[in-house]
């Protein structure tokens, strides 16, 4: 037998000669479908038969769409691997990889992601509590500082950050805004140890709404965190909260948003992402109150360097062991 074949679904930008070493125990191939219907139909033709792992970027579903049940019953039966080079994979249906037989194995790219999203948390953080956009935007029409005047803006020193999913990138981000004084309080399905929260307390749900004067939203999209922000939540917020978001877009109603920063209930927000990427909801674009940035949480050279670096050593892991280095946490104990 050849060797097996790997699937390249998207593009390597920057770590190209670990990828190319890969072909000392793997066929590189790339699919030659440039959208869902083809590349179904490629899938059914046999022609990715030999396919074991396939290596898989954001960017890819303008070529295969999202990984539900239609695409991957249509997948071939000898892809056992699927190496999503990102942190979040709301894009590929784990439920229905496991499922199928023989199920198909998920990785992702847990903590190469860390440093940048707490940045751009930070500097979103920082940008709305002073109320930076309102002026940013008027400097630049000649208006200086606007006429009127914006509000003033707060500072972070003393003031309570909330962080909601207190994962790799959560802790990142608190250890960053210790430094400016801010107070951590956060909540998890279940709090960390001691050494791992670095002292941020634990607090429930209702009383992290309550207690945050910012609240930074660091947590997986699921069924389970679709929309666990939304007008319930908000009513039960400080007056006057700023809201950070730098997971993914629809762990909150957009709609629901853009009515709290009408009411006063939210004083600004900074989002990194959105509800129907690239679409941005007309009355966030409309409001001056709000910093927006392109999910540009990862654009570094730095770190787009280390995510493929790491999606490319779970192939590796997977053509010469059998073995992932970083499953999903949903296919824990998965057999098959």
């Amino acid at each position: 037998m050849g060797k097996p074949q790997v699937l390249l679904l998207g593009k390597i930008d920057h770590a190209h000669s670990t990828w190319n070493a890969l072909s000392e125990v793997a066929d590189l191939i790339e699919p030659k479908s440039t959208n869902r219907a083809d590349f179904i139909k490629e899938c059914q033709s046999g022609a990715l038969d030999n396919v074991l792992v396939a290596y898989r970027t954001f960017g890819s579903v303008e070529i295969t769409g999202v990984w539900d049940e239609e695409l991957i019953s249509a997948l071939p039966k000898s892809l056992r691997f699927c190496t999503h080079n990102g942190a979040g994979y709301d894009q590929v249906d784990v439920h229905a990889c496991s499922a199928r037989k023989p199920p198909i194995r998920v990785s992702n790219v847990p903590t190469a992601v860390d440093d940048a999203t707490a940045d751009t948390a930070v500097f979103l953080i920082i940008g709305a509590l002073r109320g930076f956009n309102t002026s940013m935007l008027a400097a630049r029409e000649g208006k200086w500082r606007g006429a009127p005047a914006p509000p003033l803006g707060h500072d972070p020193e003393g003031k309570v950050l909330g962080v909601l999913g207190m994962g790799g990138i959560g802790r990142n981000m608190k250890k960053k805004t210790d430094a400016l004084g801010m107070k951590c309080i956060y909540h998890n399905r279940r709090p960390l140890s001691d050494e791992l929260s670095g002292g941020a307390k634990y607090v429930s749900f209702d009383e992290l709404l309550a207690q945050s004067d910012v609240l930074s939203l660091n947590l997986p999209l699921n069924k389970n965190t679709h929309h666990i922000i939304s007008t319930a939540e908000f009513a039960k917020m400080k007056k006057g909260v700023v809201i950070v978001n730098t997971a993914r877009g629809a762990v909150m109603d957009e709609d629901a948003l853009v009515k709290a920063l009408e009411s006063g209930q939210v004083f600004s927000c900074g989002l990194d992402v959105y509800e129907e990427e690239p679409k941005i909801h007309p009355g966030l674009v409309a409001n001056p109150h709000v910093m927006l940035l392109p999910h540009m949480g990862t654009w570094t050279v730095e770190t787009q360097t280390a995510m493929e670096e790491w999606c490319i050593g779970n192939v590796r892991a997977a053509v010469e062991t059998g073995e992932l280095k970083s499953p999903v946490p949903e296919q824990e104990g998965l057999e098959g």
